[in-house]
């Protein structure tokens, strides 16, 4: 990076994990900096420009990058890169309730998988209400069978969303909706407790009458316009459906506290469903009279109308707070204003630059041009301004910001109305009296009122993961707190030896800069776990009202935290007039959610056992640990994510099992227990527990393990590749492997043991019993399991200690921005010469 890169962070050296970022996400070609990044996005977003004022819109727009804007991934990616991946973070896709036909101006089920399809690979994430698609048990009247129901239909969804890798090397995200009174809400709610649907975040479409009803303990009716199926109506005891005189039928009756309880208990075990209060982002919709909003893209920041679609910015609040950590520190209201006013305009251009997946999008786009600005890095300069995140002055001060933010991009965007038009959706007099236009102050109203609104929303507040990380020295998430202020990873040298260094908070490594005494930290350094989840979201209801769209944030609780308690949260969240609520506790109760049920088995010990013929060992079935030593295999795990180097250490442990195989006696060696030791269990590594767990059951049922762990190995998530093992060139030299997810990096590390100790072939895969046993034999006689004639591990990958730290030389061509290698996993597979070459490993694929 150069200096004016450093310039922009209170003169920090870059931190590696930015640059790493940086340069495997956003820097495009020979790009190596931040700022050749935000060149290109300069000079792209001016092309809408007139072409006369092309380079003075340019120059201008390169200031607001310095100054602290930071578009979305999306526009930082594919800005004037030429490639046809849209610029656009946030969808919502309308499925109506037919396979093959358009019902209601909604496309069929099919057509709808087809067209997220297309999204996804362009580089959106998508929303959907599910709510249209008639409930299990309806009378489908084209087949005169019985509809199976909306949940059954998102695992179509759900399995395209795997297959579909979009551009710039990321993976689709979802989020799926059901209203509170559709028939199949009770399965909705369960719909992930078993680790189904791992593709999708869902949330309850709650609504005012709903909510209501739990607090006066009345019971709702679930309804639905499609009929039930005739034995449904002609039951002759129980609850029969009948017809309201609104058309719809009212399938079953139930107390809306016992929906409530079932919401709330999957909730507090394994942080889904979440909540979407309909009846709030409605009634306080700009747009309340030519739309209704059903769904939200998959992080909740935009409540979306079918096919609506925004483009995300977002304002780095460090930039602006002068004379940090010192008695006389400000925040300056002056030039973030002026940056905000130039954002909008970026914003705005973004949609006429833009690659549109669908004419349909493009369409509902042009007729209201909704925008999202927003802010990132507010922990981080409330704690540079010395105000705690749970106090009342620093909600204050944010609702400053927030209020700031509204009034500037509002008259930003009724100046571009004035110059470029109003968007064609535009009624004034409507737009005025809307709910959240009426509490615009007086100026601001009289603006729209004179030139009318270029833009139909204008705020978001996103998540920010990987953008903090390249473009804001890891300053702290959107509206966030910090969730630790510093961690520590290890890289490895070239001559084979390793370097320990910091990865920090923004706020913590300037506070270190300027020479004050790390072991006394201000008061106002305070993370996410160490203020109430109340606090949490006060912090929300002090925003939220400046905000025309929604907020994506995570109230985190404590594992102890009482049900009842976290049960009134929600509640809360609705009196407070929240548009939504996203909590998360960590809790050992999510193992069981992953976990499989397993026949009862007679208890075995750990020594040899005896079978009766035809018994294979392999499985052979326990109900729990047996007693006794177990002999285990213990590595230490490092691996890079977005977040920085994490290191775990995974233990196996493995039993002596005996049985008998076409009349003649076998014993193996098979895995019985997978645990990660105690003390490491932090909030983010909670999940390996609860896998631990399900593979502990998986092997004691006597299952596939090789298979789960191979399924592990599959799951994608959207915050980019980890960095975990290494793989030998033919040449000798080593080069990382990547995996789509932390999950799929622990499921490598895992495989690797397993293949080390003899108990996978060298490609994970299962093995016979015989072929166990005459490996188990082969070892015992002194000869170890990778010898001739026995599976070996390949590439280099064994011994998951000591391999993750390994990463690339900085600069590497073409990583990141490729389709995934099938040999080493890093996205950096290209067409070169006519044949397909990984940059990170060498490997060689079809050519022609």
């Amino acid at each position: 990076m150069n200096a004016n890169d450093q310039i922009l962070h209170g003169g920090l050296a870059p931190q590696d994990i930015s640059t790493e970022v940086l340069l495997e996400k956003y820097a495009k070609g020979e790009e190596a900096s931040i700022a050749d990044v935000r060149d290109r996005v300069a000079r792209a977003l001016a092309e809408a420009e007139a072409p006369d004022q092309r380079d003075t819109w340019a120059a201008r727009f390169r200031w607001a990058l310095d100054s602290g804007f930071v578009p979305a991934g999306r526009i930082n990616s594919a800005a004037g890169t030429g490639i046809q991946a849209t610029l656009i973070n946030c969808f919502v896709q309308p499925v109506g309730d037919a396979v093959s036909e358009p019902v209601d101006g909604k496309p069929s089920i099919y057509t709808a998988v087809a067209q997220a399809a297309e999204t996804m690979r362009r580089g959106g994430g998508v929303g959907y209400d599910f709510s249209a698609i008639r409930p299990a048990g309806a009378f489908v009247r084209a087949t005169h069978s019985r509809a199976s129901g909306p949940v059954s239909f998102m695992k179509v969804f759900d399995a395209s969303c795997a297959t579909v890798e979009s551009a710039g090397a990321r993976r689709g995200a979802q989020m799926g909706v059901l209203r509170c009174d559709h028939p199949d809400i009770e399965q909705f709610i369960h719909a992930k407790d078993r680790g189904d649907l791992t593709n999708f975040n869902i949330s309850i479409g709650v609504t005012d009458a709903f909510m209501r009803a739990v607090e006066a303990g009345e019971e709702v009716e679930l309804v639905h316009e499609a009929a039930p199926a005739k034995e449904l109506i002609d039951a002759g005891a129980g609850f029969r459906p009948y017809r309201r005189d609104d058309g719809q039928w009212v399938y079953r009756r139930v107390p809306a506290r016992q929906l409530w309880d079932q919401v709330m208990h999957a909730t507090y075990d394994h942080a889904e469903p979440g909540i979407l209060f309909l009846s709030h982002i409605n009634a306080d919709n700009n747009l309340y009279y030519c739309e209704t909003i059903e769904a939200t893209n998959p992080c909740a920041e935009q409540p979306l109308p079918s096919y609506g679609c925004c483009c995300l910015g977002s304002i780095d609040l460090t930039q602006f707070v002068r004379e940090p950590f010192t008695p006389r520190s400000g925040f300056d209201f002056a030039a973030f204003a002026e940056v905000v006013r130039v954002s909008t305009r970026m914003l705005d251009n973004v949609l006429d630059i833009t690659y549109w997946p669908l004419a349909e999008q493009e369409a509902e786009a042009r007729a209201k041009r909704r925008v999202g600005l927003g802010f990132l890095g507010l922990g981080s300069a409330l704690v540079m301004l010395g105000l705690r995140y749970d106090s009342e002055p620093a909600r204050e001060v944010a609702a400053r910001i927030a209020g700031t933010l509204r009034d500037q991009a509002y008259l930003a965007s009724a100046e571009l109305a004035a110059e470029k038009g109003a968007f064609p959706l535009f009624d004034a007099e409507k737009y005025l009296a809307g709910g959240f236009v009426s509490r615009l102050p007086a100026p601001v109203r009289e603006a729209i009122g004179t030139y009318g609104m270029r833009n139909s929303h204008l705020l978001s507040i996103a998540p920010t993961g990987t953008i903090t990380l390249a473009f804001a020295d890891n300053a702290s998430n959107g509206i966030e707190p910090a969730f630790s202020w510093t961690y520590n990873r290890r890289k490895r040298r070239p001559d084979d030896t390793y370097e320990v260094f910091e990865v920090a908070d923004h706020a913590w490594r300037l506070y270190r800069h300027l020479g004050h005494d790390m072991d006394k930290l201000p008061e106002s350094f305070v993370t996410a776990l160490q203020m109430s989840a109340l606090d949490h979201m006060r912090m929300l209801e002090a925003v939220q009202p400046y905000i025309d769209t929604s907020i994506s944030k995570t109230v985190n609780v404590p594992e102890d935290y009482p049900y009842e308690a976290f049960r009134n949260l929600y509640l809360e969240a609705w009196r407070a007039g929240l548009k939504g609520l996203a909590t998360y506790r960590p809790n050992s109760v999510l193992g069981a959610v992953l976990s499989v049920a397993s026949a009862p088995a007679p208890a075995a010990s750990a020594t040899a056992t005896s079978a009766t013929a035809d018994d294979d060992p392999l499985l052979r079935q326990f109900n729990s640990r047996p007693l006794g030593d177990l002999e285990g295999v213990t590595s230490k795990v490092e691996y890079m994510t977005y977040e920085g180097h994490k290191t775990v250490y995974l233990t196996v442990n493995f039993l002596r099992v005996s049985g008998t195989m076409g009349g003649e006696p076998v014993t193996i060696e098979r895995p019985i227990e997978f645990f990660m030791p105690a003390g490491q269990r932090t909030e983010g590594q909670q999940w390996i527990t609860s896998t631990m767990r399900l593979l502990s059951m998986v092997a004691r049922s006597g299952g596939p393990v090789g298979k789960a762990i191979a399924d592990m190995r599959n799951v994608v998530w959207d915050k980019g590749t980890v960095r975990y093992g290494t793989l030998t060139r033919p040449d000798g030299s080593e080069v990382p492997r990547f995996h789509d997810s932390e999950v799929a990096a622990i499921g490598y590390a895992l495989q690797r043991i397993l293949i080390k100790r003899g108990f996978l072939d060298q490609e994970g895969g299962a093995m016979t019993a015989r072929a166990l046993a005459a490996r188990l034999a082969e070892r015992e006689g002194g000869q170890p399991a990778g010898a001739p004639g026995l599976a070996t591990v390949a590439g280099g990958g064994a011994g998951a200690a000591g391999a993750g730290g390994t990463l690339l030389p900085a600069g590497a061509p073409g990583v990141g921005s490729g389709k995934p290698c099938p040999e080493c996993g890093a996205h950096a597979l290209h067409r070169i010469d006519g044949c397909a070459k990984c940059a990170n490993c060498g490997y060689v694929g079809e050519c022609g």
